[in-house]
């Protein structure tokens, strides 16, 4: 495949006509910036700038009053996932079960009889009594098709009868390593699925068509455009079926002419050792798509319980969450890892599945360039804190799960395990590098909202001084989080996360300015420009 090529000669761009927030200190802001072959040449006073390089200047872009930043980018998400979020049924606003059941209907009466209804995002904790419906309330809606819900947290699912006869899940069917079939006081499964028990029912529904993917990213990619991002780190490689099929998607659609965006691939440790040996060769020296850390799941999610506590959660004293691997296993899966020369992404929320994860990386010390990171880490204790300063690593949180877990997590974990729960604050204090991400299509990938939960700890809807308001961070450092801080994770703070002589040319251009907002309005900054590699992939004038 033929990517854009950039032309030799004096081809430079002079975007004016705004502010220009370096973010390489606080505050520090310039009136103009000079691009050439998608390299930031030089920035500084326009005046200056205009008689320096006179006779190189062959472009200019006026951003009209608006407020630029280094670009954006989500340092931890799904995006083919989101991509499907935005074409299937999303149930992720759904506020009671009668809507949730509503919305169902409707569906099934669309579908054709045995096509699968397939739902995302619905979150009990969003519904006044907390209903998670059982399989017979499923099966009334659908009585002749297959039924698979996501959860919010994609850690947990529901499905009804039809979908648990095609998987063949049975009372004697024995919970998976790492995944729990809900049942009832008989024995009986309930249609409640968690964490690896989900596979049961995922490997029986239709693979996607190479179509559907290509469809799903593309809608997930210029979604995120509109939202001001340039660039995503991503997980996608292994629910799909064979991961060249993902990853040929992300090559037909970031094709360097009517899609350029900086999608950085994590890949699944299920299929890394594939990958490396066979398709790693596919983004040679390719100008957008790079391959990363092998992804692994240490546990699961607070909300389903089984995110994985040292101590057993407040409100369920009788478990203490699921480990995916046993402490072992997940040594064998980072010194595979490491046998590649590759990082290692730990999804970590409980402080068990950070121990444990720790254990592994000190016993298996890093190899390569790439730092190891941590993803989540939502729940932690102090001593785990020095053992990550130690380390070359780089902590992946998400804003946005202040909003949305809270005040039910405080059900979860009691009191006194809040001072070190959801901590950005404590952790940057430590002097522990964190990069920002959404997990969309668990939150919305809007980085907005991330920067807003980042400041306010609270949920849009609500007007109140925040959870855990010692934990709240400055603006400076909130962007931080998407620019300089998604950098870092990928060892490329050397030229992407500030606007500055050297560093690639990608800009989030905004309506106002984000250091005067405070509160809600801070969502009122709305992207005017979003640019890669000096390129503009969304114009809010023309769309």
């Amino acid at each position: 495949m033929e990517f854009l090529m950039k032309v030799s000669g004096p081809m430079a761009t002079l975007w004016h006509g705004g502010t220009f927030y370096t973010m390489k200190i606080e505050n520090e802001k310039v009136e103009a910036v000079l691009t050439d072959k998608g390299v930031i040449k030089a920035i500084g006073n326009i005046a200056d700038l205009e008689k320096k390089y006179q006779s190189e200047i062959v472009g200019r872009v006026n951003i009209h009053g608006g407020f630029a930043y280094p670009g954006f980018v989500d340092s931890h998400l799904h995006m083919i996932g989101y991509g499907e979020r935005l074409l299937r049924l999303d149930l992720s606003e759904v506020q009671s079960a009668m809507k949730m059941k509503k919305l169902l209907l409707e569906k099934v009466n669309e579908a054709k009889e045995g096509e699968w209804i397939i739902g995302e995002g619905w979150n009990e904790n969003n519904f006044s009594d907390r209903k998670i419906f059982h399989f017979t309330e499923l099966d009334e809606m659908a009585p002749n098709n297959p039924m698979l819900l996501k959860r919010i947290c994609r850690h947990a699912l529901l499905a009804n009868s039809k979908a648990m006869e095609l998987a063949n899940v049975k009372e004697e069917t024995v919970d998976p390593q790492g995944g729990v079939i809900v049942r009832d006081t008989n024995g009986q499964p309930t249609g409640y699925f968690l964490d690896e028990a989900q596979e049961l029912i995922k490997k029986v529904v239709p693979e996607d068509s190479a179509d559907y993917l290509h469809k799903a990213l593309t809608k997930s990619i210029d979604d995120m455009f509109q939202l001001g991002l340039v660039g995503g780190h991503t997980e996608d490689l292994s629910y799909y079926g064979s991961p060249d099929r993902p990853l040929h998607a992300f090559r037909q659609v970031i094709d360097g002419h009517s899609r350029k965006f900086r999608a950085h691939l994590l890949v699944h440790h299920q299929v890394a050792e594939t990958v490396d040996k066979n398709l790693s060769r596919l983004f040679d020296n390719h100008p957008y798509i790079e391959l990363g850390a092998v992804k692994v799941f240490a546990d699961g999610a607070l909300g389903g319980r089984t995110a994985l506590l040292s101590n057993p959660y407040n409100d369920a004293p009788d478990t203490n969450g699921v480990a995916i691997h046993s402490q072992e296993d997940l040594d064998e899966i980072v010194k595979v890892a490491r046998s590649m020369k590759k990082p290692v992404a730990i999804h970590v929320i409980g402080d068990l599945a950070v121990e444990h994860a720790l254990n592994a990386i000190e016993k298996y010390p890093l190899v390569g360039e790439l730092p190891d990171r941590l993803i989540h880490v939502q729940v932690l204790r102090k001593e785990l804190m020095e053992r990550m300063k130690k380390l070359p690593l780089i902590l992946d949180i998400q804003p946005s799960f202040v909003a949305t877990d809270f005040p039910w997590v405080e059900e979860r974990l009691g009191y006194d395990r809040l001072s070190f729960s959801f901590a950005w604050k404590t952790l940057m204090n430590y002097g522990l590098i964190c990069a920002g991400g959404s997990d969309a299509p668990i939150e919305s990938v809007n980085p907005l909202l991330g920067i807003h939960a980042a400041v306010t700890r609270r949920k849009v809807t609500e007007d109140h001084g925040g959870y855990l308001p010692e934990q709240k961070l400055t603006m400076f450092e909130a962007i931080q989080l998407y620019t300089t801080g998604s950098a870092a994770a990928i060892n490329a703070q050397e030229h992407r996360g500030l606007i500055q002589e050297g560093f690639l040319a990608d800009f989030t251009i905004l309506e106002k300015d984000l250091f005067q907002l405070k509160g809600n309005d801070i969502l009122e900054a709305k992207p005017l420009m979003t640019v890669v590699d000096e390129t503009i992939m969304y114009d809010q004038r023309r769309d």
